[in-house]
């Protein structure tokens, strides 16, 4: 059944790749990284006004923003890095497909928007699967009011689809969403200002709206906001297309959390949480980041001024930014959720969607919530590194050469192939025909190792890179670890004087705790590294890790049920000496070896290991080669006495004080060689001659009476 077992998985996987070769665009050799295939490099400057300085803090940010988008489309072994104080340098392998190069080359901007809808991330057809599946019917008691559900199914579009459920998961307001995914309350340590009438906001929007509407006009710093109300501007966000796209989106789904979309400034939005807790409806651009003087994390101060234990993100704002931000807060504090919430928005993503409590008067605003110290300061960095808008521009786009070339790959792939060579040839002298389970284990493991490799490339986009190919390289020695492991607790248990079969067994369920304690702190380093490391280093655990799996497998699955059919052979189970199982040749003790096989053992037909295992037992045990030879002329005595007829008892009379001594002497000597079971059964023996000799004196005496 294992090797049914085995044997369905390499052909599925076989079948998968010569199902994406045909079909899709899978290739039947890997796909290979920068240091061996070359690709593209992009240089990006950053576009700043003259004389404004860039910090290291937001060049580092901007790199960890671009790593991001490049491994969340599947793009392994890129290399991005800074060049100087001010440009990136990302260095992507092969030849990037124009959505990745658009994902590198677009900024990352930090900008606050209004909350228009926060529901469920899940998309409306994942939601009605699932309710199906687990038999839930719709109109069922969600905690909403009439009129809210009505509202969420108007919105998701349940006339058209049937139903309106999937929705139902999602609190009003979307306010238990956002308390969940660490969003916060903003309070003020100012004193609030008179908030301004509903209809001076509606005469400044209605001025926006036709200003916008004009030729050559633009919204500027000056212009009064709020520049959306989600409550009046309901025409604008609940569109068709924005009611469908929020339906559809699924921001589960890491892909669709790549950040780097180019989204308009000036019309609502769909976004996803950072998290993938919440989805939104987001308003127009309110205030952009680059009015973010700065932001920091620390504790929320109390009622009474004292600092509590509550971690918090404090906000400071420069001239223009105060200015906005009050006209915000004082347009959404004192609003039903979500209309009270404003989104900080960075890359396409939600950071953090906080209600606002208090208007903000003199530009410093405090966020509290569900923070620890150290998402908090998480925040606050991302806050403060992207309140500049950073917009690169493509400085230069270049094919690069690889920085090693095939010549390299060639020389570790001979690497490799010497290093296979060298264990099967210890494989081989070892254990002789044993060794062709090691070679054939390998062979498997090498065979299942390059499929695997072959769909990491096609579907998760891996490149193998020289680190890469050391990673098999080592995993496969470590392999070969694992089957000396079982064979020679294969061996000792041969060597304890077990049959074959019975040394398979017993050696396997010793030898699989050590091989699985092994393998389990190999593969607990490969996942530290990969989490830790970057680049060409993350190509090394990845196949480390790989063959560390398959090596586990094969051993399951190939090695141990192919030793167990070779034990029921005769060429192995007899002991051949060329099978590497010949007890003769393991240095097995006569006794044991006669227990085990049923045979005996001279001393000519013993190997030179053999011998020299016996000259050290006798050593240690005080005795001579002629002691031990002694010995085993004693047993024959022994043995021959048995078979003495009553007349020649007669004759050995004189002699029996002599022959007791001489066997009480060879028992002993012959003890110093021998198992307890076999010095208590000598003990036996010797005790049974003593009495049958004592009998036939006996009967002498009389018959010569």
């Amino acid at each position: 059944m294992r090797f049914l077992w085995l044997a369905i998985i390499t052909v599925a996987l076989a079948a998968i790749i010569a199902g994406g070769v045909i079909w899709s665009n899978a290739t039947t050799t890997p796909k290979l990284a920068l240091d061996l295939e070359g690709g593209t490099s992009i240089i990006l400057e950053p576009q700043v006004s003259e004389g404004t300085d860039i910090s290291k803090e937001q060049l580092d940010q901007a790199v960890a923003i671009i790593r991001q988008r490049v491994d969340s489309t599947g793009v392994s072994e890129a290399e991005i890095s800074t060049q100087g104080d001010r440009n990136i340098v990302v260095n992507l392998p092969g030849n990037p497909d124009e959505e990745t190069r658009n994902l590198v080359r677009s900024s990352a901007q930090l900008v606050f928007r209004r909350v228009a809808l926060v529901g469920d991330p899940r998309s409306q057809e994942q939601i009605q699967k699932e309710q199906e599946s687990s038999g839930e019917e719709s109109g069922a008691d969600d905690g909403l009011s009439d009129e809210e559900r009505k509202r969420l199914e108007d919105l998701t579009g349940a006339d058209s689809q049937g139903d309106g459920d999937g929705e139902d998961q999602a609190p009003s307001g979307g306010g238990d969403v956002v308390d969940a995914g660490g969003s916060a309350t903003e309070t003020d340590e100012a004193s609030e200002t008179s908030k301004p009438s509903e209809s001076e906001s509606s005469d400044a929007e209605e001025s926006d709206e036709t200003s916008g509407s004009s030729e050559g006009s633009k919204v500027t710093d000056s212009t009064p906001r709020p520049l959306f109300d989600p409550e009046k501007d309901a025409s604008e966000w609940q569109t068709e297309k924005i009611i469908k796209e929020y339906s559809e989106l699924d921001c589960t789904n890491k892909k669709n959390r790549t950040g780097g979309q180019q989204q308009p400034s000036d019309e609502p939005v769909v976004s996803c949480s950072e998290d993938g807790q919440a989805k939104y409806i987001l308003g127009p651009v309110e205030l952009s980041g680059d009015h973010l003087a700065d932001a920091n994390a620390g504790y929320a101060a109390g009622a009474n001024g004292v600092q509590t234990n509550t971690p918090a993100v404090n906000l400071s704002f420069d001239s223009t930014g105060r200015e906005i931000f009050k006209q915000i807060t004082s347009d959404i504090t004192g609003k039903q959720q979500p209309y009270n919430q404003f989104a900080i928005e960075l890359d396409g993503l939600v950071l953090s969607a906080p209600s606002s409590n208090a208007v903000i008067t003199d530009g410093n605003a405090q966020i509290t919530g569900n923070f620890t110290l150290d998402s908090a300061q998480t925040l606050a960095n991302q806050l403060k590194n992207g309140s500049l808008p950073l917009s690169f521009q493509v400085q230069s786009e270049d094919q690069i050469s690889p920085t090693l070339g095939s010549n390299y790959l060639k020389i570790g792939l001979l690497t490799g192939f010497v290093g296979l060579l060298l264990v099967v040839v210890y494989s081989l002298l070892q254990y002789r025909v044993l060794g062709l389970v090691t070679v054939s284990s390998l062979v498997v493991a090498g065979v299942l190792t390059y499929l695997l490799l072959l769909l990491a490339s096609w579907r998760y986009g891996y490149r193998l890179s020289l680190a890469g190919v050391a990673g098999i390289i080592i995993g496969i020695g470590m392999a070969a670890d694992s089957f000396i492991v079982y064979f020679e607790r294969v061996r000792d248990e041969l060597r304890s004087g077990r049959n074959l079969l019975s040394a398979v067994e017993v050696g396997w369920n010793r030898a699989k705790r050590t091989i699985y304690a092994s393998k389990a702190v190999n593969m607990l380093a490969a996942v530290i590294l990969y989490i830790l490391a970057v680049g060409s280093v993350r190509g090394f655990a990845f196949t480390l890790g790989l063959t560390v799996i398959i090596d586990v497998l094969i051993v399951f699955l190939f090695t141990h049920p192919m030793l167990q059919f070779l034990a029921r052979t005769k060429f192995f189970g007899e002991g051949h000496p060329m099978s590497g199982m010949d007890p003769r040749l393991l240095g097995v003790k006569p006794a044991a070896y006669r227990g085990a096989l049923n045979l005996s053992i001279d001393d000519d037909d013993k190997s030179p290991e053999a011998k020299r295992r016996e000259k050290a037992r006798l050593r240690k045990a005080g005795m001579t080669a002629e002691d031990g030879s002694d010995t085993t002329a004693a047993a024959a005595a022994a043995s021959e006495s048995e078979e003495t007829s009553s007349d020649t008892t007669k004759a050995a009379k004189p002699k029996t004080a002599k022959s007791k001594a001489a066997k009480s002497k060879a028992a002993k000597t012959a003890a110093g060689g021998m198992t307890i079971a076999e010095r208590k059964a000598a003990a036996r023996r010797a005790e049974e001659e003593a009495a049958a000799e004592d009998s036939a004196a006996a009967d002498g005496k009389e018959d010569d009476k």
